[in-house]
């Protein structure tokens, strides 16, 4: 039930007065570990992801964040507080609570105020959203891509049209509510004549009685059926983020629009790259030849193979810069930079020539190479000692 909904700032673990970054940093972090990609089959996980996304949706937008500052859930769900909200204020000396929030917000309540036993449902209410997942590898997030999603969702029965009648057949106006969806109870109290409004017993807040049900839908009106849905995933896109596709939900009630399309983004880890944020990194080894003497490597990178120079004697654990190599900016311009760790690598099982050319190496440096049997008890090619 909406009136259940945790607090949306609490769902984030963020403060009210959370900056835009704030707010995409704890996203990222519950989305992550709530994916249901990464937890499969728990229902538990499933449900976080859900109420993750939906705060992260609501509170991502300026508008959506304000309303909901002032109104809580009321200001950015039609539906909360509908069929929950007891005898609601009602009236006193004939004087109805419910026409007083009418007057101001156009209808019968607000936020279950006034509104008795709930709200009507004759007027047009957009479509439920619908959620799926796609998984891209990591130069399709960075680079942007167009992927095909199948979903199942509600969508108009092709027998009736979406009335929910047997073809040949119309629903009749309540004759309780006069289509409204809602009656008007007065009651006696201490206080006065109390008025309060409520749902329809006779037609459930319809406004409408179908005699003859749709064979096909069951007089709902709607039918699941699975489609494809084709996909633009922008440039920069990251992993536990969401793309919003309007109007690829279920459909609308009584007219209203079609909900939302919300399609979750997991992307693969790289064999080579990492990603953190708009740059990538990279650990590359190198030879020690390589590493002393310089010259220029093949490397990995978003754009395939390319040439990274290495200045001579560069040391082990050294970070190369390649800018305008990383992942493109989301919604921005530019691209992020690519980092290179060198990691040089130390040859093993060295044949008798390698290790001769090594001592003669090594006494051009001013070393001595270690006798036979110093070599036996040391692990390492040569001792660094000076010649006396």
């Amino acid at each position: 039930m909406a009136e259940n909904k945790r607090d949306y700032y609490e769902v984030l673990g963020v403060k009210k007065n959370a900056t835009d970054e704030e707010l995409k940093k704890a996203y990222r972090k519950l989305a992550k570990q709530n994916h249901p990609d990464l937890n499969p089959g728990d229902k538990a996980a499933e449900a976080r992801f859900k109420e993750i996304n939906e705060a992260y949706e609501v509170l991502s937008d300026k508008d959506k964040r304000a309303k909901y500052d002032q109104f809580g859930f009321a200001g950015v769900d039609p539906n909360f507080g509908a069929g929950g909200a007891g005898g609601g204020f009602g009236g006193f000396g004939g004087f109805d609570m419910g026409d007083l929030f009418g007057s101001f917000f156009g209808g019968s309540g607000f936020g279950g105020f006034g509104g008795g036993g709930g709200a009507s449902r004759t007027g047009p209410a957009k479509g439920s959203t619908v959620r799926t997942s796609l998984t891209l590898t990591l130069e399709e997030a960075a680079f942007g891509c167009e992927k095909d999603v199948n979903i199942q969702h509600v969508e108009a029965c092709d027998v009736c049209g979406g009335t929910g009648c047997e073809p040949g057949t119309t629903a009749e106006i309540c004759p309780e509510c006069h289509g409204s969806g809602q009656v008007r109870v007065q009651q006696r109290t201490v206080f006065g004549t109390m008025s309060t409004s409520t749902v329809c017993p006779n037609c459930r807040g319809e406004g409408k009685i179908i005699h003859q049900k749709c064979k096909a839908c069951g007089g709902s009106g709607g039918v699941r059926r699975q489609k494809k849905v084709h996909i633009k995933v922008p440039a920069g896109i990251d992993n536990g983020q969401a793309i919003s596709v309007r109007g690829q939900g279920d459909m609308g009630r009584n007219g209203g629009p079609a909900g939302d399309l919300i399609v979750g983004i997991n992307v693969m880890p790289h064999a080579r790259l990492r990603r953190e944020g708009s740059h990538i990194y990279l650990d590359q080894a190198v030879s020690v030849y390589q590493a002393a003497m310089g010259g220029e490597i093949e490397i990995p990178s978003l754009d395939g193979k390319i040439k990274c120079k290495v200045e001579p004697g560069t040391q082990p654990g050294t970070t190369l810069r390649l800018r305008g190599k990383g992942v493109p900016v989301l919604n921005g311009r530019g691209r992020g930079d690519q980092y290179v760790t060198i990691r040089v690598e130390i040859p093993r099982n060295l044949n008798e020539a390698q290790k001769e050319a090594l001592r003669k190496f090594a006494e051009t440096m001013g070393e001595v190479p270690p006798s036979a049997s110093e070599e036996g008890e040391s692990k390492s090619v040569f001792h660094r000692r000076k010649k006396k």
